[in-house]
């Protein structure tokens, strides 16, 4: 027997894990013919098949149902030898990080620099989302951090509490927006808000409907930038987050406005996929939110 290759046991345990080729190559940022090479190589080297093979499906053989156990043995021995041996100078890695718009404008900049500060060699790659997508993007092992609404409620994931983000009411800075004239905005004007698969969204309408009246009009959007837009351009109001109205109130292109109640902050969390372990992950997270206090404590200081 040649000698064990850890490349090809990641790429076999990626294949397991995915149910694929296709899927387990995206994960592993390589080609599919890469991913399949390194899987005959593999074979080749045990001397045995670890896949019965069949249009639209692989299922493990008995020996590769055993090679899996093994398989993983030695992710979590590498894992922890490149934790605790290997210089951070020296760990050459992929870190697909999936962000919701909200935490992407604020300081997701500011992790991506202070994770580089970190893994000089760490390759990252980001998708921005709403966050049910990154949810299923997590549990389907597409990304590998998820920054979102969160916590997810699954055995599988470890969440890290990320400081919230209060919202507040905000209209074009020419309409009237004090006293019973606030109140009368949320009936007279379009409500712009987060799309419509979020929670935001779904919270909103509730209040809306216990507060104001069951047919108030709302306008949902994936784009937080457009919101801000068409709050400005006088075509609706919007409960959007502070930390991110205050460049336009600042700018003196819209105002906050009281109607007597604002929707609770936003939530979020750092997700993560808990086995197989990835301590990069796992450091990524932690640094998640030491870098949403500082900015949280920052924004509170101006």
């Amino acid at each position: 027997m040649h000698p064990l290759n850890l490349d090809q046991l990641r790429a076999f345990l990626a294949v397991v894990r995915h149910g694929g080729v296709n899927k387990a190559a995206g994960s592993l940022n390589l080609t599919q013919p890469a991913v399949t090479t390194r899987i005959k190589r593999l074979e080749e080297a045990l001397g045995t098949e670890l896949f019965e093979r069949s249009p639209g499906r692989l299922k493990l053989t008995k020996r590769g149902e055993l090679l899996q156990t093994f398989a993983e043995q030695f992710e979590r021995l590498s894992d922890k030898v490149e934790e605790t041996v290997v210089s951070r100078e020296g760990i050459d890695r992929h870190l697909r990080i999936g962000a919701s718009e909200t935490i992407a404008q604020c300081w997701l900049p500011d992790l991506v620099a202070a994770l580089r500060a970190d893994f000089p060699n760490l390759i990252v790659e980001i998708n921005v989302d709403i966050s049910v997508n990154l949810r299923a993007g997590l549990l389907d092992r597409e990304i590998d951090l998820a920054l979102l609404l969160g916590p997810i409620s699954e055995y599988s994931v470890d969440n890290i509490e990320l400081p919230g983000f209060d919202l507040g009411w905000y209209v074009a800075a020419d309409s009237p927006a004090k006293g019973a004239q606030a109140e009368a905005l949320l009936r007279e004007k379009p409500v712009i808000t987060y799309a419509r698969h979020t929670r935001p969204y779904r919270e909103l309408k509730t209040l809306l409907f216990e507060r104001v009246a069951p047919d108030v009009q709302m306008f949902p959007s994936s784009s937080l930038s457009a919101c801000f837009r068409l709050v400005e351009a006088g075509l609706g109001v919007a409960a959007l987050p502070r930390a991110l109205a205050r460049p336009y109130v600042e700018g003196g292109s819209i105002v906050e406005f009281d109607p007597g109640w604002v929707p609770d902050a936003l939530r979020f969390s750092a997700s993560y996929l808990g086995d197989p372990r990835s301590h990069i992950v796992a450091a990524a997270a932690k640094k998640a939110l030491e870098v949403a206090v500082a900015y949280s404590e920052y924004k509170n200081h101006l």
